[in-house]
C-alpha cells in the first residue's frame, strides 16, 4: 500500500462522531511502527481523520469507551484553560523533567518559554503573543474575518523535541443567524498527531468547552451578541490506536459493538448525576495540583 487511508466522519454529537471515528479507524486503518513502541508491541493502527461534529453540545456528549473518567474530563478543561501552564520546564536547567509545554501556555503566550532567575519564574523567548486575545478582538471586530487563527508549533524548539505539541492549529469563524441574529462559531482544529484511543475524545470535549466558556462566551459579552457553538471540524494528520492499546479497545468498544446499543454506551454531560461528579471534582482536580506543586 502506498497511501494512507483518509477517513470522514460526520455526526451531530460528540459520542457519535467519537465512536463512529474509532470504527472507521479500526475497518479502514493501516498498520504503521511509532518512535514509542516497545518490543514485541503490535503495530498501530493508523489513518488521516477529517472528523465534523455538527453540533458540539448536543447530548450525548460523552461516550463510555473513553479510558478515564469523569473526574479526568475536568482535569482536562481545566488543563486547557490554563491551570498546569507554569508546569512548563525551565529551558536552562537540563534537570527539569517537567512538560516542554502546555497548549495553552502555546496560545497565550505563544513565543515565549519559561525560565528561573533567583527563585523568580518569567517568561522569556524573545516577543509573547497572547493568541487568544487577539481572536476574540478580531472576531468581535470582523465575525466573518478567515484571520482568526491560534497555532502552536514553534520550529525552532518542536523540530527537535521528543514530544512536540500534538495540536497544531485552531481557526474560527462566525456565521449570523439571519432569522434571530444569533452569531454561530464554527472551528476548524488540527492535530498532526492524535492518540485516537488514549487521548481524542478528551480532546475534542476539552477545546469544545474552552470554545464555549473561553471564546464564544468573551465574544458574547463584549459585543452583545448571543454566541453558540457551530459545529467543529476536526482534523487529525495521524489518528492512531497503538499496538499495545488495540486488546483494550476490542474489550472496551469494538468487541460490544454487536451485543449493546448505542445507549448503552454514552452518558449525557447534562445529566444530573454526572454534573455533580463533574463540578465536584474541580476542587480535587486544585489539589492534585498543588500537591505537585510542593514536590515539585
Amino acid at each position: 500500500m502506498k497511501n494512507i487511508p483518509v477517513v470522514h466522519v460526520c455526526e451531530t454529537s460528540l459520542a457519535a462522531a467519537y465512536e463512529q471515528a474509532l470504527v472507521a479507524l479500526y475497518e479502514g486503518g493501516v498498520g504503521f511502527r511509532t518512535q514509542y513502541d516497545k518490543p514485541g508491541d503490535p503495530l498501530s493502527l493508523d489513518c488521516t481523520l477529517n472528523l465534523t461534529v455538527l453540533e458540539p453540545l448536543a447530548e450525548p456528549m460523552i461516550h463510555k469507551a473513553f479510558p478515564g473518567g469523569i473526574e479526568d474530563l475536568r482535569e482536562y478543561v481545566m488543563e486547557v484553560g490554563g491551570a498546569k501552564d507554569h508546569w512548563v520546564k525551565n529551558i536552562n536547567d537540563p534537570l527539569d523533567t517537567r512538560w516542554e509545554y502546555t497548549y495553552h501556555g502555546r496560545l497565550a503566550a505563544y513565543g515565549s518559554w519559561q525560565e528561573t532567575h533567583d527563585g523568580q519564574t518569567t517568561r522569556a523567548g524573545g516577543f509573547s503573543v497572547d493568541q487568544i486575545e487577539a481572536v476574540i478582538a478580531k472576531l468581535v471586530q470582523q465575525p466573518f474575518s478567515r484571520q482568526a487563527q491560534m497555532i502552536t508549533w514553534m520550529p525552532n524548539i518542536d523540530l527537535a523535541c521528543y514530544d512536540p505539541p500534538c495540536l497544531q492549529s485552531l481557526w474560527y469563524r462566525l456565521m449570523e443567524d439571519e432569522a434571530d441574529g444569533t452569531w454561530w462559531l464554527n472551528c476548524n482544529i488540527r492535530f498532526r498527531s492524535n492518540d485516537a484511543w488514549g487521548a481524542s475524545f478528551m480532546n475534542m470535549f476539552g477545546f469544545i468547552l474552552f470554545n464555549r466558556d473561553v471564546i464564544a462566551a468573551e465574544i458574547a459579552r463584549r459585543s452583545g451578541r448571543c454566541v453558540k457553538l457551530g459545529r467543529l471540524n476536526w482534523q487529525a494528520d495521524s489518528y492512531h490506536i497503538y499496538g499495545k492499546d488495540l486488546a483494550a479497545a476490542k474489550a472496551r468498544l469494538f468487541d460490544r459493538l454487536a451485543t449493546t446499543s448505542f445507549d448503552n454506551r454514552v452518558y449525557e454531560f447534562s445529566d444530573e448525576m454526572i454534573q455533580d461528579i463533574y463540578q465536584e471534582a474541580g476542587a480535587a482536580v486544585l489539589g492534585k495540583i498543588a500537591d505537585y506543586d510542593r514536590s515539585h
